[in-house]
């Protein structure tokens, strides 16, 4: 990842009538990384990737993607830019190698089919129909296709939605191999433990505006409150106030939310060791992205 940026949105709005879809977004994504883009369904994140890819004119504001306006739509743009979107129209009956040659012919400077097969791992594919792909193997060609044409830039549009564990860990897989080539990708998807896993920064979008973006660590400095565990059977009822009054318990399991892990974490220790109480499987867990996403929605729902 490098300071350049690949793409650079100030004050993007978007309105159907007196309906305001997009209200004054502020990112920028540098090149090389890889950004996802999270949010519910109505947040606005569907029309801002239209808006960036040019298959849809803003109300205001201003973009720039790899230095040049999507709205024109422009050939050297369009030769820059990858686009994978949920569902791609396929001949059904092209093997692998042959839908690859096909969407290759559309461009000056292809990325050769096989180091296409390579990045995507559909080498073992290349000569099977479409038709007989699993819904990974089709994704994996999806995505291929969005590479042919070797763009600096790619958008992914929920690239694992209905996959199971395992396919899902293959894809992200191949997701790494294009980080590796330099590619910045612009990803969007539901499952938060993939953003954690693949993205470098991260945008949480709710009711049309970005409302904070950072790395992980960054999101959690913000939300900083973590999670104590622990097991027991003794009686804690003689714990420091302090502790006591934030213990939630369940059966033998405890746990606390704290802003002041380390703070508490060492008096439970200090009280447990003098009070000579067995403390069992104790952990302490940052906020997953999950948990930041679901307290911002909480927060912003509250507030309306």
């Amino acid at each position: 990842m490098t300071n350049q940026k690949a793409i650079e949105i100030s004050n993007l709005q978007k309105n159907y009538g007196e309906l305001e879809v997009l209200k004054g977004i502020d990112l920028s994504v540098f090149k090389g990384e890889v950004f996802a883009l999270l949010g519910p369904n109505g947040a606005g994140k569907t029309t801002t990737i239209e808006i960036l890819e040019g298959h849809r004119y803003k109300s205001s504001g201003k973009i720039s993607v790899l230095g040049f306006d999507p709205e024109k739509n422009s050939t050297d743009f369009r030769r820059k830019v990858g686009i994978v979107l949920q569902e791609t129209g396929i001949e059904q009956y092209l093997t692998v190698s042959e839908v690859l040659t096909q969407f290759s012919g559309f461009y000056e400077n292809p990325i050769s089919i096989k180091r296409l097969l390579e990045i995507t791992g559909l080498n073992k594919f290349k000569d099977q129909k479409v038709k007989r792909l699993s819904g990974g193997q089709r994704r994996r060609l999806d995505v291929a296709i969005g590479l042919s044409g070797n763009p600096e830039l790619l958008f992914l549009d929920e690239p694992t939605t209905g996959f199971d564990p395992s396919a899902r860990r293959d894809s992200w897989e191949m997701i790494h191999n294009l980080r590796e080539l330099g590619k910045t990708i612009l990803l969007t998807t539901h499952y938060m433990d993939e953003a954690e896993y693949l993205s470098d920064r991260i945008g949480l979008m709710f009711e049309g505006s970005i409302k904070s973006i950072g790395t992980l660590n960054e999101l959690r400095n913000e939300n900083n409150t973590s999670t104590i565990t622990f097991q027991s059977t003794e009686d804690l009822t003689k714990l420091p106030n302090n502790i006591l009054r934030i213990l939630d318990k369940k059966s033998n399991s405890y746990s606390i939310e704290t802003e002041i892990p380390n703070s508490i974490l060492l008096n439970l220790l200090d009280w447990a060791s003098k009070e000579k109480i067995q403390l069992n499987e104790l952990s302490v867990t940052p906020k997953s992205l999950e948990d930041i996403f679901l307290e911002m929605a909480r927060e912003i729902n509250e507030i309306n």
